[in-house]
C-alpha cells in the first residue's frame, strides 16, 4: 500500500485516484445495466436449476472484473484521452459478454470468452501501466493468475456442453482464490469512492426489477388488480433498497474509512467483491420472479417463479448477512434470521395466488428490515436518511 490514506480529498486526487465517481463511469455503468437485464431475461427465459447455475457461474466471471474495474478506476483516474480510451475499449468487451449471454452455453461461448479477454487484458494493462508504483507491482503479482482464468473462460466457450461448464467452474474457482494467493500490498482502497461505486450497482441491479415489472405490463388491460400488483413489485424492490441504503451503505463506507490503508484491502474485498456478489446475484434472481408472476397475479405461480421470487429476496439477506459479518457492522444474525422467513412464503405462491406471495413476502421481509431499524435507533446509531431521532423515536429511547 502506498499510503495510510489518511489525507484530504485534493490530496488523494493528487496521488491519481478519485475519491467521486466520474460521469465516464457512470457511462461504463451502462453496460452493466444490460448485463443484469440478460443475466435476468436468461433465467426468466429457461427457469429451473440448470439455468440457475449457469446465471451464477456466468455473473461471477463477470462480477470479478467488474469488482476489479472498481479498483482501477479507484486507483487510476479517466483523466486523459488515453486512459478513457483504454475504459471505453473495455466497455465495448463487457458489451460483447453482455451480448452473448443469452446463449453463452450454446453458440456463443467463444464470443463471451473474446469479449472476457478483452476485459482483462484492458484492465492488466491499465492497471499495470498508469497505476502507482505500489499498485502497478501487485498487478503484476495479480495478472498472471488473472489472464489465466481469462485463458479458462476462452477455452471454455471454444469447448462444448459439460467441458465448458467444467472449464468456467475452475476460472469462477480460481478467482475465488485469487486473493489468498497473492501478496495485495500496493492496492489502494479509497472508501468514498469505492462504496460509491459498488452502491451503484446494487441501484443498477434494483432497476431490472422495476424494468421487469414495466415490461411485463406492455400492452395489458390496466385493471386495479394489475395496478395493485404491479404497486407490491415495486413496494419490494422499495423494502431491499432501505434494506441496503438505510444503514448499511453508509456503515460500510464508515468501517474502511476508519481502518488504516493495508488494512482495507481484505475486507473490501470479502464485503465488495464476495458479499455483495450474493447480494446482487439475490436482487437478478428477484427481478426473475417478479417478471414470471407479474403479469399473472391473480393466478398462482410456477414452482419456479415463486422460488425465484422469494428464495432471491433470501440471497440478498443472506449476501447482505455476509456484508455485516465481514464489516462488524451488527447484527448479520437478524438478516439470516429474515432470510429463512422470506424464503418460507414460496409456498404462498403456489398453493394461493401470486399476488399473495408478493403481499406477503413484502411484509415479512419489510418487517425484519424495520426491527433492524428500530434496534438501531435505540442504540443512537443515524445515517443520511435518518439523522435525527424522531418523536416516535424518542418514545423508544425514553421507555427503553
Amino acid at each position: 500500500m502506498t499510503s495510510e490514506m489518511s489525507g484530504s480529498a485534493p490530496e488523494l486526487e493528487a496521488e491519481g485516484g478519485q475519491v467521486r465517481a466520474s460521469t465516464l463511469e457512470l457511462f461504463f455503468d451502462l453496460v452493466f445495466v444490460f448485463t443484469i437485464t440478460q443475466l435476468t431475461h436468461a433465467f426468466t427465459h429457461h427457469p429451473g436449476w440448470a439455468e440457475l447455475g449457469h446465471v451464477a457461474m456466468m455473473f461471477a466471471l463477470i462480477w470479478w472484473m467488474y469488482s476489479a474495474y472498481v479498483f482501477l478506476t479507484n486507483e487510476v483516474a479517466p483523466n486523459s484521452s488515453s486512459r478513457r480510451t483504454f475504459l471505453l475499449l473495455g466497455m465495448f468487451g463487457f458489451f460483447v459478454i453482455a451480448m452473448a449471454i443469452p446463449s453463452a452455453f450454446e453458440g456463443s461461448g467463444l464470443a463471451f470468452g473474446l469479449g472476457y479477454l478483452l476485459v482483462n487484458t484492458v484492465h492488466s494493462a491499465m492497471f499495470a501501466t498508469s497505476g502507482g508504483p505500489g499498485a502497478s507491482s501487485a498487478m503484476w503479482r495479480l495478472a498472471p493468475l488473472n489472464l489465466t482464468s481469462a485463458v479458462l473462460v476462452l477455452a471454455g466457450g471454444i469447448a462444448h456442453d459439460g467441458l465448458r461448464a467444467a472449464l468456467w467452474t475452475v476460472a469462477v474457482v480460481l478467482q475465488v482464490v485469487t486473493p489468498y494467493l497473492i501478496h495485495a500490498e500496493g492496492f489502494v482502497v479509497r472508501p468514498s469512492h469505492f462504496c460509491e461505486r459498488h452502491g451503484l450497482v446494487v441501484i443498477i441491479a434494483l432497476g431490472e426489477s422495476v424494468v421487469a415489472i414495466g415490461a411485463n405490463l406492455t400492452g395489458m388491460d390496466l385493471t386495479i388488480g394489475l395496478v395493485a400488483t404491479a404497486g407490491l413489485g415495486l413496494t419490494l424492490g422499495y423494502v431491499l433498497w432501505w434494506a441496503y441504503f438505510g444503514f448499511d451503505d453508509e456503515r460500510g463506507e464508515h468501517t474502511l474509512a476508519a481502518l488504516p490503508g493495508p488494512a482495507r484491502i481484505r475486507p473490501a474485498v470479502l464485503a465488495y467483491s464476495y458479499s455483495l456478489f450474493v447480494l446482487v446475484l439475490g436482487i437478478i434472481l428477484t427481478a426473475a420472479g417478479i417478471s414470471m408472476t407479474i403479469a399473472h397475479g391473480n393466478e398462482p405461480a410456477s414452482t419456479a417463479a415463486a422460488l425465484a421470487l422469494s428464495g432471491g429476496v433470501a440471497m440478498f439477506f443472506v449476501g447482505q448477512s455476509l456484508f455485516r459479518l465481514v464489516l462488524g457492522i451488527g447484527r448479520a444474525w437478524l438478516r439470516l434470521a429474515g432470510a429463512v422467513a422470506v424464503l418460507a412464503t414460496t409456498p404462498m405462491g403456489i398453493a394461493w395466488v401470486a399476488w399473495g406471495q408478493l403481499l406477503l413476502l413484502a411484509l415479512v421481509a419489510y418487517g425484519f428490515v424495520i426491527a433492524d431499524d428500530l434496534i438501531r435507533i435505540r442504540s443512537g446509531e443515524r445515517s443520511a436518511y435518518i439523522p435525527t431521532v424522531s418523536a416516535v423515536g424518542h418514545r423508544i429511547i425514553r421507555d427503553r
